[in-house]
């Protein structure tokens, strides 16, 4: 038997083999001893996009990017002939790589236009680029021009036009006026795509000078402006003839155009109709503006269908139609309407859907062993049909040599008997009119013995009654078989409750103790084998015994919330409690215990959810209650009663069809009464029941009350307040009214069929008060609709419904029922519309296509069933589908149905929730009311690979001073073929900062390693996640801190007492001291030779007064300068406003019994001059006081 095998590359060249009778892959990691030897055909990694507009300003930049063993070399083609790079100076080439770098500095950008395709070549095959066309992005200045003004009645249509130049990409319009502000737009006032300004109607405020166009080129971040547009808008009413005469002969007054109200006409497009093309998964952009007075609102629908409310959006005030990613569905006719108060227009697009090649499927890369067969498809869809051209290496098949192991069967190529040294690289063009598809898809020939890839002596843990996965990954060409034997046993394990897996993982659904122990798998293939032995812990699960309770506690007592747990005594528990699912609050109150949580002193802010929750490695389990807290004395509420019921019932005004009732109120106990409620009581047709019949306000004793016919009423009245109702009140006397036709027909008429050939029509009966008299009947009238015959009528009496036998299967019919009784026919009835009975459809939906989006997500298309075959009201589109296996498995363990109803007449769905790399079965039925369709034939898809769940764990073991080593377990969910892991670590310091990140890469086998060369003592996080080719899962954390070095500590502590320079240091300090001690002594002795205070009283001046002795401040001291001008600081002050203390006239002053320097005073206001032999200072140099400034330099400082 043959056997398909696939090769997927990451970004290591990671090796993926299928068996033709297996869909799982075995994943080869990054592990340099694994690929060593292993060829690799080239493959583009990355290149430019097909449609590549540069910026004149920067250099040109053209990727090409591409692997293989050995390493591909790279060449280029320009404009379809070879590009020499080596002869162009200005080009470069970059190092292992085919990205090209243009220097277009004294170059022009347009001389590197055009065409490129990157090559990408070694000894095992050629891969080819996509096209890649280079033109240089331009935003050319606008043409002169000369505007003149624009004058127009007040009323006309007007179009402003832009005409922007075309630039490349093209430029984005928008309009502003001289100050640099967006012109207000409007219903009225609005820019169309083109950029035009389009005006419905002018008015008298729409006069200006200054509307612009400006034009903003994205690529090159240029705006342009058109030269400004001035706009008159005449009022021909307010004007003589004369001038208006004048005006009439003006070239530029359009006068011509109709001034008055007018019904809508379209401005844009022009005529009843047009067409517009649309690409599938492009943007459908529809405009209709129209003109009118008053401004036309505009409305859109779609003739064929309904709009894609999902995708659809409105833009410029109901102009714009935009409908994003665009499907064929969306091709039709749409209908834009303006209307105003006069009247309407209407215009039809006809939007044609086109499509430029999609993928159904993409070719894959194949690895073979020799004499294997395999199979590259390459299938596309478009509008038109895409043309497939096959090429190998780079050359087209039908230009190649030709080999017979080689068949090409349009999408399809089909290698039969592969041998070695025969590996090549396949290209599928897909194009058409509207764009291409380029894949690569490489063919490689592999021979290798097994390999596992499992480290050996792995322990799994799991939890009793959950499935234990033991993996055994291999690798080798052809795909080793895999078998299992567990502890001594002879016997492979195939059968319940043991399934392997096509990757080679054991799977035990329901793990019991008695599964614990050792198990061996054996990989085995035509050119060896290999064994591996792993182990198996089956663990007890963890159990909450004593779970807490619902406590009612009054406020400032305490509650006790009880968590007792069992757990296996192996499994290392936490517990934590959570409020309302988030974290305690952070109070002391809160005092959590092994098995319990006390709150003390409980507030109204502690009510909530408590949850406890006890975590192991493995499982964890949480039980919760709620806390209700309670006033401990409430305050009793004031007491209100509901009002007593109305007295003294009196009838008057009487007549045929009407009466007045009034009453006296009652007792409102203190609550003033909100309304009055009217009952009736009618003891000809309900005796005993009473109904509501009016209400009037609180303030009023009187009810104007309406009546029917043929009735024997009594009234009675209750009186409302905010406690409630009162008790009704006796009831009034018994008043009859006479006999007459019906005043109204039966009301919620339907006509359904129950069966395929009936139509049952039914209506609810008039009610005993509507029937105004006796001998009530209902002549019941049906015909079907739109076809020219009588009405059929019967009249019935005492039922609800009729049933019309012997009628078509769902066809419409007219019906229409009205009463009648002995005085005379009600109104004449109205039609109403209703269907004969539904059959089960007969034909299933056709055509049905699925698109995967993603590893999650996938679209399913069908073709609707004709409504010929529907036979019924359609429901809409039923799908079921269902998960056959994963693409990991061999065998199919098809996963419960799942089933979608997409209602209405849809032609798609999604189909959300799929899990990645997986085979998916569907069908689809029409639903009507009767019930479903026969199904479409079974469809399969499969789902891509998605990135991974987390690792199943992360441990740190072994940890040294400056060692340790990390361990975990592959994800629960591969979701695809795992290519490795990431482990990022950093150090965390004392005050929890992080320091740099150390990262590594592990290859997929890979579930240890041991980090070396890391500090002693120091804490360390680590972030790790698998990865497959489509990414990164999510990360687990864990933190770890190496062991303290006591060596080093000890060396660390030395006694300074006893070190040599600490007592020299010590001594120098201490001599110090003492010298500036005998400074202080003999200065103090010299300054006391002068009798300060002797000296002031010799010399009193009468301009300074003393200080006083009772506050300790000193007198006001002012300056001599002037005697004219009054410079005194606030009293209290220790210095005048610019810092100094001038000395007098008496040339006397506190600065003479020193030896020099200016006196100041502290804080507390004592003198600390430094005496010096200094005696004059310039006013100008007073010393800087480190008190605050006067309020005259505080003024100064804000200058």
């Amino acid at each position: 038997m043959d056997r398909k095998r696939k090769w997927v590359l990451s970004s290591g060249a990671l090796l993926v083999l299928f068996l033709g009778r297996m869909t799982t892959a075995l994943e080869v990691p990054l592990d340099p001893k694994v690929l060593e030897g292993l060829p690799q055909p080239p493959t583009i990694t990355h290149q430019s996009p097909k449609d590549f507009i540069i910026d004149p300003r920067e250099n040109i930049l053209i990727y090409c990017e591409a692997k293989g063993k050995p390493h591909p070399s790279f060449s280029w083609t320009r404009n379809g002939t070879h590009f020499d790079v080596e002869k162009d100076s200005k080009v470069l080439m970059k190092p292992s790589s085919g990205t090209l770098v243009i220097d277009i500095s004294g170059e022009k950008a347009e001389a590197y236009e055009g065409i490129y395709q990157c090559t990408a070549r070694n000894e095992h095959g050629t891969a080819v680029s996509n096209n890649i066309f280079i033109r240089q992005s331009r935003s050319p200045l606008w043409s002169k021009e000369r505007k003149e003004a624009i004058m127009v009645q007040v009323g006309v249509s007007l179009v402003l036009q832009c005409r922007p130049p075309a630039g490349l990409p093209p430029p984005i319009i928008f309009w502003m006026d001289n100050n640099f502000q967006r012109l207000p737009q409007n219903t009225r006032v609005s820019q169309a795509l083109n950029g035009d300004l389009y005006f419905s109607n002018v008015l008298l405020d729409d006069t200006r000078n200054d509307y612009i166009c400006y034009a903003r080129f994205p690529h090159t971040q240029t705006i342009q402006q058109k030269q400004p547009i001035t706009v008159k808008v005449l009022d021909m009413d307010a004007i003589n003839e004369t001038v208006a005469d004048m005006y009439n002969y003006t070239n530029n007054l359009f006068v011509d155009s109709p001034s008055g109200e007018r019904r809508p006409s379209f401005m844009a497009p022009l005529g009843q109709s047009s067409t517009q093309m649309a690409l599938r998964g492009g943007v459908l952009e529809l405009e209709c503006i129209a003109e009118g007075l008053p401004t036309p609102e505009v409305s859109w629908y779609k003739e064929s269908g309904d709009l894609p409310s999902s995708r659809m959006s409105f833009h410029n005030f109901q102009k714009t139609l935009k409908i994003a990613d665009v499907m064929e569905a969306d091709a039709g006719d749409y209908r834009c309407t303006a209307k105003n108060s006069l009247g309407s227009a209407h215009h039809t697009i006809k939007v044609n859907v086109k499509a430029a090649p999609f993928w159904i499927s993409a070719p894959r890369n194949l690895i073979l062993a020799p004499e294997e067969t395999g199979i590259l498809t390459c299938r596309v869809s478009g509008d038109p049909k895409p043309q497939i051209a096959w090429s190998v290496n780079g050359v087209p098949i039908k230009d190649s040599p030709k080999d017979t192991s080689r068949k090409v069967e349009d999408d399809t190529v089909i290698l039969s008997d592969v041998q070695t040294g025969s590996s090549a690289v396949y290209q599928c063009n897909a194009s058409n009119e509207f764009g291409y598809l380029l894949a690569n898809a490489f063919v490689n020939v592999l021979a290798e013995a097994p390999r596992v890839l499992t480290p050996p002596n792995n322990v799994y843990q799991v939890i009793t009654n959950n499935p234990a996965f033991l993996d055994c990954a291999s690798f080798g060409s052809p795909i080793p078989a895999i078998t299992w034997f567990k502890d001594s046993q002879t016997s492979i394990l195939n059968r319940d409750p043991y399934v392997i897996h096509n990757n080679g993982t054991l799977e035990i659904n329901v793990a019991q103790s008695l599964n614990s122990g050792k198990y061996t798998c054996i990989a085995s293939n035509n050119l060896g084998t290999r064994e591996n032995h792993v182990y198996l812990e089956v663990k007890e699960p963890t159990r909450i015994l004593a779970q807490p309770e619902y406590m009612v506690v009054q406020r400032n007592r305490k509650a006790v919330f009880e968590c007792k747990v069992k757990h296996d005594p192996t499994l290392i528990p936490t517990m934590n409690w959570l409020k309302d699912n988030g974290e305690l609050p952070d109070d002391e109150r809160f005092l959590v215990d092994t098995d319990s949580l006390t709150i003390n002193e409980v507030t109204e802010e502690d009510e909530g959810t408590y949850t406890c929750v006890m975590n192991t490695t493995l499982d964890q389990d949480s039980a919760s209650a709620m806390l209700t807290v309670v006033e401990a004395t409430p305050t009793p509420a004031i007491v209100y009663e509901e009002p007593d019921p109305p007295t003294d019932l009196e009838l008057t005004d009487q007549r045929e069809r009407s009466v007045q009732l009034t009453w006296i109120p009652g007792d409102e106990h203190n609550s003033p009464t909100q309304k009055f409620l009217v009952q009736y009581e009618d003891l000809l047709h309900q005796a005993g029941v009473w109904h509501n019949l009016t209400e009037e306000e609180g303030t009023k004793t009187t009810a104007h009350l309406d009546l029917s016919p043929y009735a024997y009423y009594s009234f009675r009245v209750l009186a409302v307040n905010h406690v409630g109702y009162s008790q009704p009140s006796r009831p009034s006397r018994q008043y009859r009214t006479n006999p007459a036709a019906p005043d109204v027909n039966p009301t919620d008429v339907h006509g359904v069929g129950t069966e395929h050939n009936n139509l049952v029509i039914s209506w609810k009966e008039l009610t005993g008060l509507q029937s105004n008299g006796p001998g009530l009947q209902y002549k019941v009238n049906w015909r079907q609709k739109d076809v020219e015959e009588d009405w059929l009528s019967e009249t019935v009496a005492n039922t609800s419904k009729y049933v019309v036998s012997g009628t078509p299967t769902f066809v419409p019919y007219e019906v229409k029922v009205q009463a009648v009784n002995d005085y005379g026919n009600g109104p004449a009835p109205e039609a109403v519309v209703g269907y004969s009975g539904e059959d089960v459809p007969m034909s299933a939906p056709e055509s049905v296509q699925v698109l995967v989006q993603n590893g999650t997500l996938a679209e399913v298309h069908w073709e609707p069933v004709l409504t010929s075959m529907v036979r019924g009201r359609l429901q809409g589109y039923k799908v079921s589908y269902w998960r056959e296996r994963s693409l990991h498995q061999a065998e199919a363990q098809q996963e419960e149905q799942q089933v979608l109803l997409f209602s209405g007449n849809r032609t798609d769905g999604r189909l959300p929730g799929l899990k990645p790399y997986s085979l998916y079965t569907l069908n689809i039925r029409v639903v009507n009311g009767k019930g479903e369709g026969p199904p479409s034939p079974n469809h399969n898809f499969e789902t891509p690979e998605g990135v991974p769940g987390p690792p199943s764990f992360l441990r740190i073991k072994n940890t040294d001073m400056d060692s340790l080593t990390l361990e975990w377990g592959p994800p629960q969910d591969n979701n695809g073929r795992l290519t490795g892991y990431t482990l990022k670590y950093q150090p965390v310091n004392s005050s929890n900062e992080l320091g740099p990140v150390e990262e590594m890469m592990f290859p997929a086998n890979e579930t240890t390693v041991i980090l070396a060369d890391l500090k002693y003592s120091t804490r360390y996080k680590f972030y790790f996640n698998a990865k497959t080719i489509k990414g990164s899962g999510p990360t687990i954390t864990e933190e770890a801190v190496t062991i303290m070095d006591e060596e080093a500590m000890k060396s660390d502590q030395v006694d300074l007492a006893t070190q040599g320079w600490f007592i020299g240091l010590m001594c120098a300090i201490a001599l110090l001291i003492l010298v500036l001690l005998i400074i202080c002594f003999i200065k103090r002795n010299k300054g006391g030779k002068y009798p300060v205070k002797e000296k002031e009283d010799a010399h009193q001046d009468p301009e300074i007064q003393p200080m006083k002795d009772d506050d300790g401040t000193f007198g006001e001291y002012r300056s001599l300068e002037s005697d004219t001008e009054d410079h005194k600081p606030l009293k209290g002050s220790r210095t005048p406003s610019n810092g100094t203390v001038k000395r007098d006239d008496s040339d006397d002053s506190l600065v003479d019994y020193g030896e020099g320097g200016d006196g100041q005073f502290n804080e507390d206001g004592s003198f600390i001059g430094q005496y010096s032999g200094k005696k004059e200072k310039d006013t100008h140099e007073g010393n800087e006081s480190s008190e605050a400034p006067s309020p005259v330099n505080a003024m100064n400082s804000f200058v």
